[in-house]
């Protein structure tokens, strides 16, 4: 049944982008880790973090205020501290650090204030880049903010896909390669091979040695659309890319990775999939409209758009993985003849 909003309800949504940037703004200025490099409990005045983050005082002040009314800041008078939940995910000291991710959603923003013009023309409203863009820091943004999400999931659905006897997995425009790492720490026997971007590997590798799979897991640069892509394997795992091109380019994309597989071979596509009859999930639609604003033709998928391009792509069978994830992620399986 369609929810029955009420006007003080839709004044509250569409005021509700205030939030999340009040996030946004502590991560890039960088408030979080400033706070704790104090040490575990340690105060700090306004005064002295407008200083240590080279904001202007007033200004400062006013954020902090916000950032403390939403939970992400203690005080006590003039006196800032951080709860346990911003010292581990929004500290950069921390392990748990999903800053990155954040980062990206800041980038990524001023696009959304021109959604209606997008809906007119039909194109992006932000210059067309993700992970490969020239500005260094917004690439590293994207591709470790790739690894904070990922790292949420990847373990559950790596112990929730049956690749026992697999040799060779290809995550097909793996980026950080986050998922190429859990499957092969699953799969003791399984190698595998991140494909991106040249820009991607030294990000991408430096997450395999972190991990200790230097020796099971390499990479190989190109262009996914454009390059020839490596063959040979029993498993290709797609995750998260489909979104990000045209209709006929992703339906491309699946076909040119049904050749890479051998006999019986896997093909395994993770998205943010919409329902077939197109009424939610809530974060597929909106992602959608994410790509609307910044690709030249991207877009989410339905469960059998997806499907279609699977069997398209040669699969003889294809199943939807039964594995619980957030966000309205799905999986689905193709599996090739022979």
């Amino acid at each position: 049944m369609t929810k029955q909003w009420t006007p003080g309800e839709m004044l509250s949504l569409s005021s509700a982008y205030w939030q999340p940037f009040t996030l946004q703004a502590g991560v890039l200025l960088d408030l979080f880790t400033i706070l704790d490099t104090m040490g575990d409990g340690a105060k700090m005045t306004v005064q002295a973090l407008a200083k240590a983050a080279r904001c202007d005082e007033r200004a400062l002040g006013m954020l902090v205020t916000g950032l403390a009314s939403l939970g992400f800041l203690e005080r006590e008078g003039d006196a800032l501290f951080l709860p346990e939940h911003s010292r581990r995910y929004l500290s950069r000291k921390s392990d748990d650090f999903i800053g990155f991710i954040i980062e990206h959603q800041g980038h990524i923003a001023p696009a959304w204030t021109k959604l209606a013009e997008s809906v007119k023309t039909g194109g992006p409203m932000r210059e067309v880049s993700s992970s490969h863009t020239e500005n260094e820091a917004e690439r590293k943004s994207f591709l470790l903010g790739m690894f904070n999400v990922a790292m949420y999931q990847a373990d559950t659905i790596a112990q929730g896909l049956d690749l026992s006897g697999r040799k060779r997995l290809l995550d097909l425009g793996g980026g950080p390669g986050t998922y190429a790492v859990f499957f092969c720490r699953a799969n003791p026997g399984l190698s595998a091979t991140i494909f991106d971007k040249p820009t991607t590997e030294p990000i991408a590798m430096d997450i395999v040695r972190r991990y200790g799979l230097e020796g099971r897991i390499n990479f190989a640069g190109g262009d996914f659309l454009k390059d020839p892509l490596p063959e040979g394997y029993d498993v290709v795992w797609i995750s998260q890319i489909l979104h990000g091109d045209s209709p006929r380019d992703s339906a491309k994309l699946v076909r040119d990775a049904g050749k890479l597989l051998t006999p019986g071979g896997l093909l395994i596509i993770q998205d943010f999939i919409v329902d077939n009859d197109r009424r939610g999930p809530v974060h597929p639609a909106l992602f959608g409209l994410n790509m609307l604003v910044g690709t030249a033709g991207g877009q989410t998928y339905t469960w059998a758009e997806i499907e279609t391009m699977i069997r398209d792509a040669g699969a003889v069978s294809v199943s939807r993985a039964a594995i619980d994830l957030p966000m309205g992620c799905g999986i689905l399986v193709g599996t090739m003849p022979g």
